[in-house]
């Protein structure tokens, strides 16, 4: 009988020291705000398998470390970052307009670094052509 009670104590310190750890590991993705010119700027290089294929062979340089092959956010490098590196083949990623994608990559913030010296910007309108091909 008191075994059985040690037993459940055990559990009930293990499961009270385990939500709050599962509760920090899901926690969403601060909001990230992008100017207004941005939201509706459009992506000046056309969307074309020539450009999918130069924007994919970048992201793959560039940007599957963190955001993985796919594109989930499973890169080898996301496990160390402090902010998750987000998964571009869900909806709401795919909802944002191509702005959006280009002034994010563009400026960075926190774990995400700037590309404004690493790429130019035809680089990164490409890279935002392939990005949309990774839909679930």
């Amino acid at each position: 009988m008191k075994k059985t009670i040690k037993s459940r104590i055990a559990l009930a310190c293990f499961v009270l020291a385990f939500i709050p750890m599962a509760a920090f590991s899901q926690e969403k993705a601060k909001p990230w705000p992008v100017p207004a010119e941005f939201k509706s700027k459009a992506n000046p290089i056309k969307s074309s398998a020539a450009s999918i294929a130069d924007g994919k062979q970048l992201y793959l340089d560039k940007c599957a470390n963190c955001h993985g092959k796919t594109g989930v956010g499973d890169g080898p490098k996301a496990k160390t970052l402090d902010t998750p590196s987000g998964d571009f083949t869900k909806a709401s990623f795919q909802a944002e307009t191509d702005g959006e994608l280009f002034w994010k990559t563009k400026t960075g913030r926190e774990d995400m670094p700037s590309y404004k010296a690493k790429m130019g910007d035809e680089d990164i309108w490409a890279t935002v052509n392939y990005v949309r091909t990774l839909k679930k």
